[in-house]
């Protein structure tokens, strides 16, 4: 079960983003997409969600192209929660997060009636049901639309098929604390055997919660690999253009000094 990239090519307004990159992603571990602004990560995390056809190469998920799956298929096997957290109409923050079992709706599941208010209750919103969603701060809409990705994968599949969750700067607009919560969130739903992919800005939360990474440098190369090899001080100076220094936290956690 896995993910599969297989010499993935990504160009756009003719920068070349991605060049001939083969990688394979495995379910059970977080992977986080990190690089400098406009190096291509919600790019990559657009084709990998199948929402981008990528200009070459391909995308199998369980060993089938993901060009060739139903989208209604594919939707409950993956929950894509985007950059941009608000919607078009008035929707309450209870409907946005019913939306995620839109795909389910042909064979519900025994606990339907309960899915999305444990979904809400996972990241702290259950007390925004009624409110509109575009009425909430920039952070709550976030952890509303994280319920609604988590409710479109509540329980696992019948034949045992692959669940992805797929995340856009997932913490982009909660503060400290919740940020923390969300990515030990996202930890927990790894753990029961779930895929994990989030576009992160923040180098130090990816080295505490993140199992393995996905770095674009911005010319084209990738840097994939185990967190702890692939994140290091000199690969940070030469993608980040900033002076950095290792340390360890007072937890023991590595951590990262910039400037």
């Amino acid at each position: 079960m896995t993910i599969s990239c297989i010499d993935l090519e990504l160009r756009m307004g003719g920068r070349t983003l991605l060049a001939s990159a083969c990688f394979e992603l495995r379910p059970g571990a977080v992977v986080g997409i990190l690089g400098p602004n406009g190096a291509g990560k919600s790019t990559l995390l657009s084709v990998l969600s199948g929402q981008r056809v990528p200009t070459r190469g391909r995308v199998l998920l369980d060993g089938e192209p993901l060009a060739d799956l139903p989208l209604e298929g594919l939707a409950r096997r993956r929950a894509l929660m985007p950059q941009e957290s608000g919607v078009a109409f008035d929707f309450s923050a209870r409907e946005v997060v019913t939306l995620g079992r839109f795909p389910h709706r042909r064979s519900p599941h025994a606990s339907e009636d309960s899915i999305a208010r444990s979904a809400m209750a996972s990241t702290d919103v259950d007390q925004l049901a009624a409110r509109v969603l575009n009425s909430l701060s920039g952070g709550e809409k976030s952890r509303v639309q994280m319920a609604r990705a988590l409710a479109q994968l509540w329980h696992p599949l019948e034949g045992g098929a692959s669940r992805w969750l797929l995340l856009d700067e997932p913490t982009a607009a909660l503060d400290l604390a919740h940020q923390h919560a969300a990515m030990r969130l996202v930890r927990s739903w790894a753990a029961k055997g779930v895929g994990a992919i989030a576009v992160l800005h923040d180098l130090n939360l990816a080295r505490r919660f993140v199992d393995e990474v996905l770095v674009l440098d911005g010319l084209g190369g990738l840097h994939a690999g185990p967190v702890g090899r692939v994140l290091q001080p000199l690969l940070i100076e030469q993608v980040w253009n900033m002076p950095c220094q290792a340390v360890q936290g007072n937890d023991g956690t590595p951590q990262f000094l910039f400037g």
